[in-house]
Formats: C-alpha cells, structure tokens, sequence
C-alpha cells in the first residue's frame, strides 16, 4: 500500500493521540478508552507515559486531531498547565484537549478555562467518551 492508499483510508476518521502523564503507572481506564475510540472507527495512537513536552511534540508529528490524557496524580493542576501552555506556545489550539482521571471537582473549571474542551472523571462510561469526541473533534478539511 502507497501513502496515498494509506492516507485515503484514514481520511474522515478522527485521530487521536493519547497519553498517560507522568510517571502514573496506572493504565486500565486509559486502556479501556482507547478500545472505545477504535471501536468508535477513530484511529488512536497511544504514546503511554509522557510529560507534557513529549505529549505536544508528538500531536504535532502525527498530526492528530484530538489530544487526550490521562492523570491520576495529585500533580494533574501543574501537568495540565505545562501542556496548555505548551498548545499555545506551539499554536496547535485547533488540537481538542480532553482530560481524564482525577481532578478536584474546584478545579474542573479551572481547566477547562485553561484550554481543556471536556472532562471525564472515572467511571464515566465509553460511549460517552467516544461520542463526545465524535461530535467535537475538529474535522479535517479533504485535501
């Protein structure tokens, strides 16, 4: 199969770029969503555990569409803040930001004002994930 094959067969479909943060060994719930997504005819890329830097640099060379990251720490407020900034510093806000793990109820807000579209505290069920993503995620213009 060619690039151009290749390309023609994930053209429509949402690409998603997940990530654990951190040192958080923790990956069931990351597992799970990422079946969801594929189920869902996403195609996922999954790059486990990363700090915010690595997290950016490789939705920019995969050229996702929709980033989306899991924490379970208590240092998720100094994490998502890091990989916020590091969106804008590179200029790929058109990149959706979804969060999941664990996140003070306070500071719910707080994120999302910082750039994070939506998120998923734990047992939020897997349709509800993939569907949001499915109506959300930025669409890719047919090149």
């Amino acid at each position: 199969m060619d690039s151009g094959e290749s390309k023609a067969m994930s053209e429509g479909k949402i690409k998603v770029l997940t990530s654990k943060l951190g040192f958080d060994i923790h990956n069931r719930g990351i597992t799970l969503v990422n079946m969801a997504l594929r189920d869902a005819g996403m195609e996922v890329i999954f790059i486990g555990n990363q700090f915010p830097k690595q997290v950016v640099e490789a939705s920019i060379q995969e050229d996702v569409d929709v980033i989306g990251v899991s924490i379970l720490s208590s240092t998720y407020m100094e994490y998502i803040t890091e990989l916020t900034q590091l969106i804008r510093e590179n200029r790929v806000q058109d990149k959706m930001l979804v969060v999941g793990g664990i996140v003070l109820p306070d500071d719910v807000s707080h994120i999302k004002g910082m750039g994070v579209a939506e998120y998923f505290p734990p047992g939020t069920p897997l349709t509800v994930i993939s569907e949001y993503i499915a109506r959300n995620a930025p669409r890719r213009s047919a090149s």
